[in-house]
């Protein structure tokens, strides 16, 4: 990289690549050959920058100018005045939504801010598919460190000094599920990432694994040297193909440079990785279910103990870690665990990321310090409710999680914090909600999820869900009776103590959160058949204001089930027997005679 002037990266995840960035990417190339500066500039793909609402994105280095929403038609102007005249493409810079001035940097941009990035720290700034220049930004120094520095028993020591838990939602510590796993006799280990990522909204680990698998390589290899394995293997979903193919390139190239293999560095350590495909079921992040997977059997959970660590893959001893768990593992071994340790809060050292999603103004992948507020992260990285409109709750956890109100925007984010406030860290994914928003309908549409995705092993999962969900449907079509937020409650706190995996024991978290913090629509829902939002089309009434109407029968004409009477010149009038609730007679009438209520 060092014989050019500039570099011109372009982002290559898969929510850029869905907008023609191959195509931006081929096309810049081609303007830079055609325009003599091969020489001079490199354009490189990469992988997520993380504002995905502006994307897709590329960047100009060593000016560091970020340019936004950039299409293939583009290419030519950004070459033509940007590389050879140097004057930046204003029209193409992130506008700031208050001042409405063009930024050209992203450090001076809300959305980076306050991100630290540890587990994204090469996205979006090296070429995943290139080992050199991973190894350019300290790649596979830990891994050389700990093979000839280290002895498996001080690594693992640095892993539980620097506090890093699991960042699949669980929380567990890692060094000591490392020490778990070394300590348990046999003569054969497996080493298991976790690339499973199911959650509504959330795409973390796929970012990592698009845009720098090497990380998560050297991070395993680093495992099974301390764990005394020789294999690994990436439980990864097959829905997930630009992720197989970057790890599919990256392990070739480890193996090539003697960083996987036999005799890795000369130590006399051997250790591989292989590809496990998953089918995208949800409960086969659960660990259990994920090794069943893996063995060709059911993904079904079991109940534990024995954990993996002492029996997992085909009975043998393994340790599973997911995706931003790993990614994190080199660089603590480069900076030391009191560097790691001194980011977060007391419980929850480093940082963690979050895919922020929903009724945002920027939305994206972020990576921020454990202790980060709500507030922080919704108004100052995330800018603020779409369109001016009042913030409402915020779903953290994903199915397994719960909804957060404005009361709880100044909590800390962290494992113990959201836990008492009634959700849960999860894997990360983070979706935000605004007045528009029904909750009942929030809660029905997580149930569904759920519903669908459960193993159908235990019956307060099979079931239990299937009849929350039943009653939730009830409720938002308007036949549910204040007797059902009672069986709401009651059957949801039977189904987490009883339900075998995580998955149906933390599956009644949205319901039971949303029943807390917005127990008035729901009693609206049963008692005044009202939804506030106007979300439940079962409880909308289109109705016709008498003094409005001019009987031009504009609503009648073009109603699609012929609810509406009247005859011309004459008031017109809606049966509710027969009303879809499609909204069509609203859009029609001119003299807004039709309301909704």
């Amino acid at each position: 990289m060092g014989k050019y002037n500039m570099h011109v990266l372009v982002c290559g995840g898969t929510g850029c690549h869905a907008s023609e960035s191959e195509t931006l990417l081929q096309d810049l190339k081609t303007e830079v050959v055609e325009h003599g500066l091969e020489n001079q500039v490199q354009v490189i793909v990469t992988g997520c920058f993380g504002f995905c609402e502006k994307g897709p994105i590329v960047k100009i280095m060593p000016d560091n100018t970020f340019y936004t929403q950039v299409t293939p038609k583009d290419a030519k102007e950004i070459v033509e005045e940007h590389l050879i005249k140097g004057r930046k493409v204003n029209r193409l810079l992130y506008t700031h939504p208050e001042t409405k001035e063009p930024v050209a940097d992203s450090k001076h941009m809300e959305f980076y801010k306050k991100q630290l990035r540890i587990a994204l720290r090469n996205c979006g700034f090296i070429d995943p598919e290139n080992i050199e220049e991973y190894i350019a930004r300290d790649g596979y120094e830990a891994l050389a460190r700990s093979l000839n520095e280290y002895t498996p028993e001080q690594v693992i020591d640095i892993m539980k000094k620097s506090g890093l838990r699991g960042r699949g939602g669980g929380g567990f510590p890692t060094g000591l599920k490392w020490e778990i796993t070394r300590k348990s006799e046999s003569d054969i280990k497996y080493v298991v990432c976790n690339a499973d990522e199911g959650d509504p909204g959330a795409f973390m680990d796929r970012s990592i694994l698009e845009g720098d698998p090497h990380s998560v390589i050297e991070a395993m290899a680093i495992c099974g040297y301390c764990i005394k394995s020789s294999l690994g293997l990436v439980y990864i979903r097959a829905e997930y193909p630009l992720a197989i193919e970057r790890l599919k390139t990256a392990i070739a190239q480890a193996r090539e440079y003697g960083l996987l293999g036999e005799n890795i560095l000369g130590s006399g350590f051997n250790f591989d990785i292989e590809l496990k495909y998953g089918a995208g079921a949800f409960v086969c992040g659960e660990e259990t279910a994920l090794i069943h997977s893996m063995e060709g059997l059911r993904g079904e959970p079991t109940f534990k103990p024995p954990f993996p660590s002492v029996s997992g893959y085909f009975g043998y001893p393994t340790n599973v870690n997911n995706v931003e768990t790993l990614a994190n593992v080199p660089a603590i071994i480069i900076q030391g665990p009191e560097w790691f340790a001194g980011i977060g809060s007391e419980k929850s050292r480093g940082t963690k990321v979050f895919a922020l999603a929903g009724k945002i103004n920027n939305v994206g992948l972020i990576e921020v310090p454990m202790g980060t507020t709500l507030r922080e992260v919704i108004y100052e990285i995330g800018e603020g409710i779409k369109d001016g409109k009042k913030f409402k709750a915020v779903q953290t956890g994903g199915p397994s999680g719960g909804c957060l109100t404005e009361k709880h925007l100044d909590t800390p984010i962290d494992y113990d914090n959201l836990i008492a406030s009634g959700s849960m860290m999860g894997s990360g994914g983070m979706i935000v909600m605004d007045e528009d928003d029904c909750m009942v309908s929030v809660a029905k549409f997580y149930l569904e999820f759920t519903v669908e995705e459960s193993c159908g092993k235990c019956t307060p999962c099979r079931v239990g869900n299937k009849r929350l969900h039943e009653i939730l449907d009830k409720i938002t079509q308007g036949n549910g009776t204040r007797g059902d937020l009672d069986s709401l409650r009651n059957l949801s706190q039977v189904i987490k103590d009883t339900a075998l995996c995580g998955l149906g024991q933390t599956s009644p978290n949205p319901v039971l959160s949303t029943l807390d913090n917005f127990w008035d629509e729901f009693v609206e829902h049963v008692e005044e058949k009202k939804c506030r939002s106007g979300q439940c089309k079962a409880l909308l009434q289109y109705l016709v204001v008498p003094e409005n109407c001019v009987g031009c029968t504009a609503c009648a004409r073009n109603c699609p089930v012929n609810a509406i009477s009247g005859e011309r010149k004459e008031i017109h009038f809606i049966d509710q027997s027969i009303c879809i609730k499609c909204g069509v007679c609203m859009e029609k009438c001119k003299f807004n005679a039709v309301i909704v209520k």
